[in-house]
Formats: structure tokens, sequence, C-alpha cells
């Protein structure tokens, strides 16, 4: 048994041909993070502080879909949201809807201590955020040139998409919602064990481009997008509708509890049979160390590190 962490910038069907201008800031980015919470580990911080504090730092990266590089809704608004769970309490918190806090992860951890309440949204959140003087900045903090124009491309194509599509050839509009073309990054994740077995779970996103004003997806849902209990610790990634239908987080440690497999054979038959194709990624931990991040997509942004010296970053499957 050994500290372990695992982390997440998005999955999607982006090709082995992705530019390195799209590639690099992106994996400086999970270096940086993955040192932010190995540090935390190794001076014996609580998961739920790592978890927090990891996802607090991706979203302050606008490579990233959430926090400042949140991506715009149909009405080229913010709608960020994020949740946190504590394993050995089952204890949690969530929040949608939010336009001006800065850190979405740390107000939904707010929700859990401070309120008997489990998920806040929208107005609410804002206010309570208001009530307990987390950091705010105006609306146009959140967005970015790249995004505006992601929202221009989307409307054109008349689709809803997980995050980036590469610009239409020969102006031809495509109905679908994840074409060939599309490069999907974003929706961040931290998940982390102690030398204790402790663990916690931490998701935050920006939805999707052009999504439509009020729409909510797995990333706050508790047992869909961010799940812990005293076996394991998941965050999951993707397209945001087929997530929640499945019940990911939930189902990765549903098999552990109650057919006995161990966290890569759970994690890996969640995402590969029950999940559609190039839908869906997700990192996890088990409480004696184990790591799995399996993915049915192209690639899955993503790293890990383990009390033993193993650590990873990578996009694509190695084979």
């Amino acid at each position: 048994m050994g500290w372990a962490i695992a982390l997440h910038g998005g999955a999607g069907d982006f090709p082995l041909s992705l530019t390195l201008g799209s590639r690099r800031p992106r994996e400086e980015a999970l270096h940086h993070c993955l040192q932010i919470g190995m540090e935390a580990l190794k001076a014996k911080k609580p998961p739920l502080d790592v978890v927090e504090l990891v996802v607090r730092e991706l979203e302050n990266i606008p490579q990233f879909n959430a926090g400042k590089g949140s991506v715009l809704t149909n009405k080229g608004t913010v709608e960020m949201e994020a949740s946190i769970m504590d394993g050995r309490t089952k204890n949690c918190g969530a929040v949608s809807g939010l336009k001006t806090v800065v850190n979405a992860v740390s107000l939904a951890r707010l929700v859990m201590e401070k309120t008997p309440h489990v998920y806040l949204a929208f107005h609410g959140a804002e206010e309570f955020a208001k009530e307990q003087g987390v950091e705010t900045a105006d609306s146009s903090h959140f967005i970015t040139a790249e995004n505006v124009e992601r929202l221009k491309q989307a409307k054109e194509a008349h689709r809803v998409q997980i995050d980036y599509t590469q610009p239409l050839q020969n102006g031809t509009k495509e109905e679908t919602s994840n074409s060939n073309g599309e490069v999907q990054l974003g929706t961040v994740g931290c998940v982390a064990v102690d030398s204790y077995g402790n663990l916690a779970s931490a998701t935050s996103t920006g939805g999707l481009v052009n999504k439509r004003v009020g729409r909510v997806g797995d990333s706050p849902i508790i047992g869909a997008g961010t799940y812990a209990n005293e076996l394991c610790a998941v965050s999951v990634t993707g397209e945001g509708e087929a997530i929640l239908r499945a019940t990911v987080a939930r189902d990765v440690a549903a098999m552990m509890e109650f057919k006995g497999v161990s966290l890569e054979e759970a994690a890996s038959y969640v995402i590969h049979e029950c999940m559609p194709k190039g839908t869906a990624g997700l990192v996890a931990v088990s409480a004696a160390g184990e790591v799995a991040m399996p993915y049915n997509t192209t690639g899955m942004f993503r790293a890990c590190a383990t009390e033993d010296g193993y650590s990873e970053v990578a996009i694509w499957s190695a084979s």
C-alpha cells in the first residue's frame, strides 16, 4: 500500500498528427500539476486537499476546458461546473451554472462542508459563493479568443461539441456531434489515495461548446463524473450525456464492491464494454495504491504517479 495520484485533461478522438503547439502546453501543464499533487501527498496532505489543489491549478490553465478556459454556451456565456468527494466519509459537494467563480472545485467543497446539501446550481450557487467570500471575476475573465472561435465554428456547423473542431473544409456543415475532424480536449479531474488508503476525487469542466444555457453535464453529478468510496476514487471525462446514462464512476466502484474484481478490471470493463466507442475515459486509484487510466477514444491527456517511483504523462497508447 502506498500513495498514488492520477489526473486528466480530457479524452477525445484527436489524431496522432496533433500539432506540437496543441500538445505541448497541455503536456507541460500535466507535468506541473502532477508535481504539485505528488509534493502534497509526500507532505502528508489529505487526499481531499490534494485533489482540490490539483484541480484548482488545472482550472487556472486556459488550455483546458475548466475555469479560465471554459467553453461557451449558445449565448456566448460560461456555465462552469464541478464536484468533489471524500471516499472515507462519502461526503461530497457539487456546483453548476457558475459565471463568476474562479475555482468551481473549491466552491463545490464549500457546499460539502458548509451546507447540509450536496449540490447548488446557477443563481443559488453564485449567491452562496458571495456569502463564502470565494474569489470571483467578471465573466470576461473566463472568455478566451480561442473559445469565441470554437463557438463560431460550432454554430456554423449547427452542432454541440465536446471541445474543439478543426475548421470545416470547403464550407461543409456537418450535423454530427463527433466528427472525424474533432479534437476533444478539456474537462479536468484528479484522484488521489494516501499511504493509509484514504481516497478522494474531483472533476471540473466548462461543459460543451454551444450547449444550451442551463444544460448540466456529468462532471458535477456524483456517481457519473465523480465518485469515491473506501475502495476507489474515479474521475471521468468525455461525452457527458453518455456518461450520465451509464453512471460510469459509480459503476467502477460497484464492480469492485459487488464482484470483487481489481481496479484495472473494473475500470477497463466499464469503459470498453459499457460505453459506446469514442465517448469516454477515466482516471482512478484504489485504496491499495493501484492506478487505472482507460479510455475508448483515440487518446486521453493523462498523468499519474505512485509512491514506488512510477510516473507517466501520456496522450496516446504506447502500442
